[in-house]
């Protein structure tokens, strides 16, 4: 179990706070790009670690990322005008650049050399398979932007998706590390891809220190057909890379990698981002396979509340649990994998101090060892942030090759080389 003191460092993130800062040292999403839609168009308020602020696309495309309120007077600049390369403040008129530059400053004589003295507060943006990325952190630690085989994979043969999550980043996160409760949370007789996981509850776990974080591989007894091998990555801060479901090297549903971001709006609130790709250059995704894999997550183009990221079935009505449905056909009785998983994850006991989740009563068990690993890295993260070291993973080197998988190894084979070229990427 966590201390309370530990518990307090991994799960707080605004500025200032230790995992707030060790967060700044890598680039984080804050958009999709599908969300400024045009050049000069609504500029778009977003909340990150804990921060208010306002995304725009100017007049050459490039998104800008600045303080939600001017540097003048704290006015909200949600309601600026978007125009010729800048983001004016309906208040007093004053205009700022996307890198935070005040270009204009109507207000004051002409002759004034106030212009040249004022900032709003921006940070850097770059936009690479369909996120608006962003890095909060200081100027000098700035690592490359992210280089993730999922975004170098081609527009035809990726998907990224985003929902909204009702609770602190890790106990999502940690939700996606574990994974002996795919044998229980997501069984259903309508999945045939649960059957795997099944025949074995209790996986063995070997995790792999890497630089990106680490390499975590369980392994379920699945009698004469062999040995189930799951291969996944945990990419510091907050990333999982998984694999879907394999048969003897042959696709069951689902012919993708994919995974999780978690990204702190603040405390108790999380976007989650969500991709696939292909596994190689001959499995495009298309439109209709992955509506059909996102509704069976339960983030189908009919499962959201119209006009936003969140979920219909949530917190406020109990996710639509259907207790018949349990009793037959569903073990949870709730609709879509990730439904399943927000359940359980937005509604964990908290603590005195608020709804995150109090780990001081946990009872960890030998399925635990990720997610015991993961909260070991990340306050040894914590830790190097403050020595003045740069944090693991947040180097793009160090995470171009990361890259999940699972199948179904023939008994007496290592998986190792069973796996090697299916672990290997193709972008």
């Amino acid at each position: 179990m966590l201390s309370n003191e530990d518990n307090v460092r991994l799960t707080r993130v605004s500025p200032g706070t230790p995992m707030g800062e060790l967060m700044r040292r890598y680039w984080q999403p804050v958009l999709l790009s599908e969300e400024l839609p045009e050049t000069d168009g609504a500029p778009k308020r977003t909340r990150i670690l804990g921060e208010d602020l306002i995304a725009f696309r100017d007049s050459n495309g490039k998104v800008g990322l600045v303080d939600a309120f001017c540097p003048h007077r704290r006015a909200p600049m949600f309601f600026g005008r978007n125009e010729e390369c800048g983001l004016r403040c309906v208040y007093h008129g004053w205009k700022f650049d996307t890198d935070g530059n005040c270009v204009d400053l109507p207000t004051e004589p002409a002759a004034s050399k106030m212009k040249d003295h004022i900032k709003i507060k921006s940070y850097p943006t770059v936009e690479k398979a369909d996120i608006i990325w962003a890095y909060l952190g200081p100027a000098d630690q700035m690592p490359p932007p992210p280089d993730y085989e999922w975004t170098r994979a081609p527009a035809t043969h990726r998907h990224v998706t985003k929902t909204f999550e009702h609770c602190n980043w890790l106990q999502a996160l940690e939700g996606g590390l574990d994974t002996a409760h795919s044998s229980y949370l997501h069984r259903s007789k309508a999945w045939e891809g649960s059957a795997i996981r099944e025949r074995d509850g209790a996986p063995r776990l070997d995790v792999d220190k890497k630089d990106w974080g680490y390499t975590y591989i369980s392994h379920r007894n699945s009698g004469e057909d062999g040995t189930y091998v799951r291969v996944y990555q945990y990419v510091m801060p907050h990333q999982q890379m998984r694999g879907g479901v394999t048969k003897n090297q042959k696709r069951w549903d689902y012919p993708k990698l994919d995974g999780h971001l978690w990204v702190p709006i603040d405390d108790e609130h999380t976007w989650v981002y969500n991709w696939a790709h292909g596994i190689d250059h001959n499995t495009p995704l298309s439109k209709e396979y992955m509506d059909k894999v996102d509704t069976n997550a339960g983030r189908g183009p009919d499962d959201y509340i119209p006009g936003t990221y969140i979920p219909k079935r949530n917190l406020s009505n109990d996710y639509l649990i259907d207790r018949e449905l349990q009793k037959t056909t569903n073990f949870t009785g709730i609709t879509g994998i990730n439904t399943q998983d927000f359940a359980l994850q937005e509604s964990m006991g908290g603590s005195g101090d608020g709804p995150i989740c109090d780990r001081t009563g946990e009872h960890l068990g030998s399925t635990d060892k990720a997610i015991i690993a993961m909260r070991n890295l990340l306050l040894e993260g914590m830790r190097d942030v403050e020595a003045g070291k740069r944090p693991r993973g947040s180097a793009p080197e160090s995470h171009r090759d990361a890259r999940p998988f699972d199948t179904l190894v023939p008994p007496n084979t290592d998986w190792r080389q069973e796996m090697a070229y299916d672990l290997t990427p193709k972008w």
